[in-house]
């Protein structure tokens, strides 16, 4: 199975967005898709990414990326059934797909639990070179699990700078500071929005009394040479055996 015929078997289609919402992304970069995860299934998957961060303690995250001031799991796809419906939402898929295309695999699948006080970020991109507009590599999306507000610090953007042909880091003399044009992704629990990871980004601060949690699926174009994670030789014989081959494939396991 290839990834066309995966993404097409889990019903990815131009008509799970409206072409309003395909220029939208296309010239901001990023797209609110809305309330994708009922409470229960919200409450249910933040839990049990809890109780993997206590469980995994200072290794949580290690097969990804830890980071000072947040709870990191990784690799969630060998860590419970539960995580497979974040690679294979079709309309998430289909707005991922606009952005690199249909050739694409999963980079890593991982949750971010910024704790109060901390995951305040320097803007940055997720590729390591400026790139045309249109020629993009990878993408993500942010599965909300908790309301994110001013006071917890939704993940804060600046809207259109993935056309810019240039890296954060080379045009701002302090890419942790708040900048005039950023704004703050705030959206409900339950809420995805995707955003073409060229686009300059960074975690804000919490200054709520709660963890912020948020899990990222992130896709790369096939070919690109930047894989996070090699899903292929992390997942367990068990774990290759629960899930569908369009998830395997996606997450070039197989």
């Amino acid at each position: 199975m290839t990834s066309l015929e995966a993404l097409q078997s889990l019903g990815v289609a131009s008509d799970q967005l409206t072409d309003d919402e395909r220029a939208f992304l296309d010239v901001q970069g990023y797209l609110p898709l809305g309330q994708i995860l009922a409470a229960d299934e919200v409450v249910t998957i933040r839990n049990r990414l809890d109780e993997l961060g206590e469980t995994e303690g200072e290794d949580a995250g290690r097969e990804l990326h830890t980071e000072d001031g947040t709870v990191r799991v990784a690799n969630l796809l060998d860590k419970d059934a539960i995580f497979e419906r974040f690679i294979t939402h079709p309309r998430v898929l289909t707005a991922i797909t606009h952005v690199i295309g249909t050739s694409i695999q999963l980079s890593s699948l991982s949750s971010r639990a910024s704790l109060p006080g901390h995951g305040q970020q320097g803007l940055h991109a997720d590729w390591h070179d400026p790139v045309e507009p249109g020629d993009y590599y990878v993408c993500n999306a942010a599965w909300m699990l908790d309301d994110f507000s001013a006071a917890n610090g939704g993940t804060r953007i600046i809207p259109g700078s993935h056309l810019r042909q240039q890296l954060p880091q080379d045009a701002l003399q302090d890419r942790e500071a708040d900048q005039p044009d950023q704004i703050n992704m705030t959206s409900k629990a339950g809420s995805v929005i995707i955003f073409n990871s060229h686009l300059w980004h960074g975690g804000a601060v919490n200054r709520s009394q709660a963890p912020r949690h948020v899990v990222l699926s992130y896709f790369t174009r096939i070919g690109s040479g930047y894989i996070q994670n090699d899903h292929k030789a992390l997942l367990r014989a068990a774990t290759k055996a629960r899930l569908s081959e369009e998830a395997l494939t996606l997450a070039a396991a197989i």
